[in-house]
């Protein structure tokens, strides 16, 4: 009777949380980022060569869009056409997490790309007070990217 009594009292309170979550409103979910690029096919590069991107299919195919998967985070969008000599600002960033952050700046290293840490020290990693490490660099329009090896 125990035990008859506890699953009834368990299939309650899941049918009761399946309707509360019914009724909750849809959470958002990230479909893409889009970035304003100059150079379509040098910025094209950059996210394959060294951020290691993925490219996917279009829809557009008119020679001004690039589109990469994210995996489960959804699509990053290269649009060209931005403006020349745009200054960006570092607290403005992309972010992407790895689990080996030596090998990715050795790989920056083979593409010449220069890093930094937070207060701006050239080939310099922060650290940050939670033990994670993390480097800053800038794509080929000056969009920061932030690299960091939070589990």
């Amino acid at each position: 009777m125990k035990l008859l009594t506890t699953l009834f009292f368990s299939a309650a309170v899941f049918l009761s949380l399946n309707k509360i979550q019914a009724q909750q409103k849809p959470v958002l979910k990230l479909n893409h980022i889009a970035i304003y690029v100059e150079n379509l096919e040098k910025s094209t590069s950059f996210y394959k060569d060294v951020l290691q991107l993925a490219e996917i299919p279009e829809p557009f195919h008119d020679g001004l869009h690039t589109w990469f998967t994210l995996g489960g985070a959804g699509n990053l969008h290269l649009i060209q056409g931005a403006k020349h000599g745009v200054e960006r600002e570092k607290n403005d960033h992309l972010c992407f997490s790895i689990e080996d952050i030596e090998a990715f700046i050795k790989n920056l290293q083979k593409h010449s790309v220069t890093y930094f840490d937070w207060p701006g020290n050239k080939g310099k990693v922060t650290t940050r007070v939670d033990g994670v490490h993390q480097i800053y660099f800038q794509d080929p329009d000056g969009h920061w990217i932030e690299i960091n090896d939070e589990a």
